[in-house]
């Protein structure tokens, strides 16, 4: 636990990537092999499930620190982690952490089949025996939020200098279904053949979003268009006479989208395909937001499948016949896709079709239509591109709609997290119904930080009232809203809800009454959201 926590001080200390990946290059050189894993783990978004309420955690540090609720709430508040405000509030010990990574998160996950007193006895003797990094970390594990500022690609690349082994291979073979707890680090990172291996997808090949003129891309006959899908991205897998259904969170969704195991028998073994999961009816994708009816589900009902019906639409071909396709060029794999989809005459497969187009003046006329085809804009692909692992620049691009917008009043504000933790950050906005303002969208991003100062010192002096971490506030400043699509909401006020909501630009220039109303924001509900078909 002491060289974990050594590493995340390090990690917390630099801005520097390269000097995070030696952080974890060192690490992985003296860490035991179980903790190895669980590192690895937990930066593949592999974490522990949480194991106890957050409220039992919040009752039990206020009465460890033996300070009142209400001011333990508020240092939490200020604070703006909960992991963090235990780990400084919580008195223990100051000469470091024993035990392994590994004992700490088997304690974790056994909290859950014992009682209250039982839980609480073992958690709290804990924060005694930990130093402050050590309690930090052990409370993150508990409530299952773990991150410590390195990507997963970062990781990848320092097990690569310390395993040898290529960061391409590396980044496969951490993909896929294989449990910490049990897998030995040897067999993780060094061998390709394992009961993982039928099931396992491979790493995504990410899109850049295009910022220049597209004619800075060259000759248009040297490039591939179709639509941006507004879905899940996903892989659907045949190995083995067996369906297995990645997202591109690795995330093992093959039982929620039981409509989809017909292609089981539909492919030949030896499959794998590289697509989007979209709601679908009447030959036409459906709003994204049909499709969050289903997300999160444990099971499927009969009504979800018929007002949600799913299909896979297909626009890579990543193996076939067992034999991995990826370093083919784009337009000799997107062939044999297409021979694949057309054998397997299914409707539930779906050929994402080819965008043609002359001139980058026809694709832009193209790109206009996109909210029709309810897509978020155009993919660009290279004709001679191999299918490359992340994000890499030069091949293929995104070419997205611009947003939509609307201009709302700032009506409640809340503190930010992280870095963000002592100001106001995360704001409510609202649209005139009337005389009323009715709150309709949540977002945090968009503002520079002098603009972030500016409005936390506005949030602090004109408060009107409190909710916990919330303030409401005098209605003064107008801020334009953008956001990917819209759809109806029975659980918002404004029966609305927006998608991927953020902020365009503060509008000094414009007074309250200026701001958008409810009926504004229905007309592009109308327009351009759920049931605009």
């Amino acid at each position: 636990m002491q060289q974990f926590a050594d590493l995340i001080t390090r990690m917390d200390a630099t801005n520097s990537t390269n000097e995070k990946v030696q952080a974890l290059t060192d690490y992985f050189a003296v860490a035991p092999e179980s903790d190895k894993v669980w590192t690895i783990a937990l930066l593949s978004h592999r974490r522990p499930r949480r194991s106890l309420r957050t409220n039992e955690l919040r009752t039990w540090a206020a009465q460890e620190a033996g300070v009142p609720d209400w001011l333990f709430e508020e240092s939490y508040h200020i604070v703006g982690d909960l992991s963090e405000a235990i780990s400084l509030i919580v008195p223990g010990n100051k000469q470091g952490n024993s035990g392994t990574l590994t004992e700490h998160i088997e304690l974790v996950k056994a909290l859950k089949g014992l009682s209250e007193e039982e839980r609480r006895a073992r958690v709290t003797g804990k924060w005694r025996e930990l130093d402050r990094t050590g309690r930090f970390i052990f409370n993150k594990l508990i409530t299952g939020g773990f991150r410590i500022g390195v990507s997963q690609k970062l990781m990848v690349r320092a097990l690569s200098r310390h395993t040898g082994v290529p960061e391409d291979q590396l980044a496969h073979q951490l993909m896929g279904d294989w449990d910490p707890a049990t897998i030995p680090f040897h067999d993780l990172v060094h061998v390709e053949e394992s009961a993982a291996a039928a099931s396992r997808p491979y790493p995504f090949c990410l899109a850049h979003a295009l910022d220049m003129p597209p004619a800075d891309l060259g000759d248009p006959a040297d490039w591939m268009a179709e639509h941006k899908w507004d879905g899940i991205r996903g892989q659907l897998i045949v190995r083995g006479g067996e369906l297995y259904l990645w997202t591109r969170g690795e995330e093992l969704v093959t039982d929620k989208y039981p409509e989809l195991h017909v292609l089981r028998d539909a492919l030949p073994d030896g499959t794998v395909l590289d697509g989007e999961l979209l709601p679908w009816r009447d030959d036409h994708p459906l709003p994204f937001q049909v499709l969050q009816t289903r997300i999160g589900r444990t099971s499927v009902s009969a009504r979800a499948l018929k007002e949600a019906p799913v299909v896979f639409v297909a626009y890579d071909l990543l193996e076939q016949d067992g034999a991995d396709q990826r370093e083919r060029p784009m337009q000799e794999r997107r062939k044999a896709l297409e021979a694949i989809v057309e054998q397997a005459k299914q409707n539930r497969l779906r050929l994402s079709p080819e965008v043609r187009f002359a001139t980058w003046e026809d694709l832009a006329e193209e790109r206009e239509r996109s909210r029709e085809m309810h897509s978020e804009g155009i993919m660009l692909k290279r004709r001679e591109s191999v299918y490359r692992v992340g994000r890499k620049r030069g091949d293929w691009w995104k070419w997205k709609v611009d947003p939509l917008s609307i201009d709302g009043v700032l009506l409640y504000a809340q503190r930010g997290h992280g870095r963000r933790a002592d100001l106001f950050t995360d704001f409510t906005f609202a649209v005139w119904k009337g005389e009323e303002l009715v709150p309709f969208a949540k977002a945090y991003s968009g503002l520079t930080d002098e603009e972030m100062r500016k409005v936390d010192a506005y949030v602090k002096q004109h408060t009107k009232e409190k909710f916990g971490p919330v303030r409401s506030v005098t209605p003064m400043h107008v801020f334009e809203i953008g956001f990917e699509g819209i759809g109806r909401s029975p659980r918002h006020k404004s029966g609305v809800a927006l998608r991927f909501p953020r902020i365009l630009r503060w509008r000094t220039d414009k007074d309250i009454r200026d701001a958008n109303t409810l009926e504004d924001l229905q007309e592009l509900l109308h327009a351009h959201g759920q049931g605009a078909r």
